[in-house]
């Protein structure tokens, strides 16, 4: 836990250094997919500055921290579901990163595609 802060205390030192702007490709922001079978719905994850992120319209699956090293995006979550909750580091691999999309390659072989939320 001590190295995963250190690793928050790192990302809030450097976007501070940099005056506190994010590029237009920062994946600080609101991402989210459409619902399967949920025409018109969304899901995703808010990434906040300071390394904090929420769920946005998960309510079983609780994200609380995030940190960037390289291409790698480590997200701690919350699973709340069945009446078991699991928490746990999820590791992705960012793939592509624009200004209005996140492609994010997951370790169990499949791709999460998210629009930046306006």
């Amino acid at each position: 836990m001590k190295k995963l802060f250190l690793g928050f205390a790192a990302i809030a030192m450097t976007f501070t250094a940099c005056g506190g702007q994010k590029s237009p490709d920062s994946i600080i922001g609101s991402w989210v997919m459409p619902i399967e079978g949920q025409p018109g719905k969304t899901q995703g994850i808010k990434i906040e500055e300071g390394g904090n992120a929420s769920s946005i319209n998960m309510a079983t699956l609780v994200y609380k921290h995030w940190e960037q090293q390289g291409d790698d995006l480590y997200l701690t979550v919350k699973s709340i579901g069945n009446g078991i909750e699991i928490e746990g580091v999820d590791t992705l691999k960012i793939e592509k990163l624009t200004a209005d999309s996140l492609v994010l390659n997951s370790n169990y072989g499949y791709m999460l595609r998210y629009a930046r939320q306006k």
